[in-house]
């Protein structure tokens, strides 16, 4: 047989795959088996470390006890509250040589405030001078604020000396040109059986006799403010000093977060901003309704903070925080969910809450009947930033912050 016959009666050996019927199943059914059993344990451990954790939360201890508060829509910012950029034009004055000028107060050119360190300054020829420091030691955290003192509301007094509140320490009467400093209420004294934690901003008639207040909270101290806002405590007060009598006088009370303060040109009445409650008070101490009170403006498109007098006869308004409508506003969302608040302050410092707040800058001009004439927006923070008072001074807008290191100047010429 030739060779090539050969070939061709020989068959190429193909290889054999071997099958068992019976193994594969086994194989699959095995594999399967042990995904089941992987996902089980994975489960159980999951809720074993969940349940503990979920567990450990619910023992801890709320900073805060809040109620429900009831809301209404807010206002949309349309027509005179349509967004604009106004506010980004602020020029930063002395920047990095201050931090936190909350309010601001003049005497001719010359300039006063407030800092977060504790001092009272003074701004005169483009140099910032302390005049005044009612604490002591170390001022640099948010735990030395009790010693050092804060510095908040300021006004200027007949005589060309200056009232300043002061958060920790009480009212002072401080006299800029040879820097002396009369203790005038120490927040130690107790007002009808309570003690004054936060003492705020104040305003005084044109006589001087009459210094009007507020206390805004019994509770919370300022470094404590989100806390007090987020509680919705109804803890807090105007109050009425006399500087002759030495008296006081508890005017309003049971008011979330009584913050700004204004008297009417009058002096007929004053206006109160309450914070919590994004609204302004009026209380009357003259004329027909002397003693009442009612509301000059409510549902307010942010969370108001100090009120000063514009030169149209009407009112600034400062809000570091809005309530976005259209948008989402956190604070109002919470507002009626009191175990998410709770929930919140367990896990997380005010410090952190304050990151998942919006940075949007928001100054309003009210009629003296509380409409709104014109709004000023800064919608990121960018320039003007946690604003606070508005001090209109020689044709500008001096913006105060309870944390900006610098004073913001607007000319009114540009918005």
């Amino acid at each position: 047989m030739s060779e090539a016959d050969g070939l061709r009666q020989r068959r190429p050996l193909r290889p054999q795959v071997v099958t068992d019927d019976g193994q594969i199943p086994e194989t699959k059914d095995r594999s399967s088996f042990s995904g089941r059993v992987f996902r089980v344990t994975f489960l159980m451990l999951a809720v074993s470390l969940t349940i503990p954790l979920l567990g450990a939360v619910m023992l801890l201890d709320s900073p805060i006890d809040p109620q429900p508060l009831s809301f209404k829509e807010p206002p949309c910012l349309l027509g005179v509250l349509q967004p604009n950029t106004k506010l980004r034009q602020v020029e930063r004055l002395f920047e990095n040589q201050l931090i936190g000028p909350e309010s601001i107060a003049s005497i001719g050119d010359v300039m006063f405030s407030g800092t977060a360190d504790g001092r009272v300054i003074k701004f005169e020829n483009g140099e910032v001078d302390t005049i005044a420091q009612f604490g002591s030691g170390p001022c640099k955290t948010r735990d030395d604020e009790p010693t050092c003192g804060r510095p908040l509301g300021i006004r200027v007094g007949p005589n060309g000396t200056l009232f300043v509140a002061d958060a920790y320490k009480g009212l002072f009467e401080v006299n800029p040109w040879k820097r002396e400093v009369k203790l005038l209420l120490s927040s130690d004294t107790p007002i009808e059986g309570r003690k004054m934690s936060f003492v705020n901003d104040l305003t005084i008639t044109r006589d001087g006799r009459k210094i009007y207040f507020t206390d805004s909270s019994s509770k919370w101290q300022r470094r404590d403010y989100l806390l007090l806002v987020m509680e919705g405590t109804d803890d807090g007060r105007l109050l009425e000093y006399d500087t002759e009598t030495k008296e006081v006088k508890v005017l309003l009370d049971q008011l979330r977060f009584p913050n700004g303060v204004q008297l009417s040109p009058a002096e007929d009445f004053i206006l109160v901003a309450e914070t919590t409650m994004a609204r302004i008070r009026r209380f009357y101490v003259s004329g027909l309704m002397k003693g009442g009170s009612d509301l000059f403006v409510e549902n307010l498109p942010g969370f108001p903070d100090n009120i000063r007098p514009s030169s149209s006869g009407g009112y600034w308004v400062c809000m570091a925080t809005i309530r976005s409508n259209p948008g989402f506003s956190m604070l109002d969302f919470l507002s009626e969910r009191p175990s998410i608040k709770r929930m919140i302050f367990k896990l997380f410092s005010q410090e952190m809450v304050m990151k998942f707040l919006p940075w949007y800058s928001l100054v309003l001009e009210l009629s003296d009947s509380g409409a709104f004439w014109r709004s000023l927006h800064d919608p990121d923070g960018q320039a003007a930033i946690y604003v606070s008072e508005v001090h209109e001074h020689d044709g500008h807008l001096y913006l105060g912050s309870f944390k900006a290191p610098f004073l913001g100047r607007l000319s009114l010429q540009s918005v």
